[in-house]
């Protein structure tokens, strides 16, 4: 093997570290601001206005995610200004695929959230952002409207 390609495998190998190993837990300081951060962004009522849009953006996805995994194919997504939001798909009307579609969205939140805090405890930070990330870009590329 020449040493471009070794170089590149162990940068891939890194990589591939880095996302997917463990990393140390955080200082105390650490979760203590995020925990400020978090009152912060739900106990004001004119924040939490604001910031309740991240709850309809993961309502909405599981809508969506789920409508892709049943079969379905995902027309688009809608969110609005008053925190509501609108998944489109297209498939049978009735059926398993449109029960778990429709019940999605109350069940995604909450489960997002208990997958993100399994990950942090497993000390998996990084996984964890890129995942958020990957999910927020994906939910992106299905936004239909100019708020969204």
């Amino acid at each position: 093997m020449d040493s471009t390609a070794s170089t590149s495998l162990a940068s891939l190998s890194s990589l591939w570290d880095e996302v997917f190993g463990s990393q140390p837990d955080p200082d105390l300081w650490v979760v203590i601001a995020t925990l400020v951060a978090a009152l912060v962004a739900v106990v004001p009522h004119g924040v939490w206005r604001l910031s309740r849009n991240a709850v309809t953006i993961a309502h909405e996805g599981g809508h969506g995610l789920v409508a892709l995994l049943t079969g379905r194919s995902l027309s688009g997504i809608r969110l609005h200004s008053d925190t509501s939001g609108l998944t489109v798909s297209r498939g049978k009307p009735t059926g398993l695929g449109m029960i778990l579609t429709a019940a999605a969205g109350y069940t995604a939140p909450p489960l997002l959230g208990l997958g993100g805090a399994a990950l942090l405890a497993a000390g998996h930070i990084t996984l964890l952002l890129w995942l958020a990330t990957a999910l927020l870009i994906a939910m992106l590329v299905m936004i239909r409207n100019a708020y969204g």
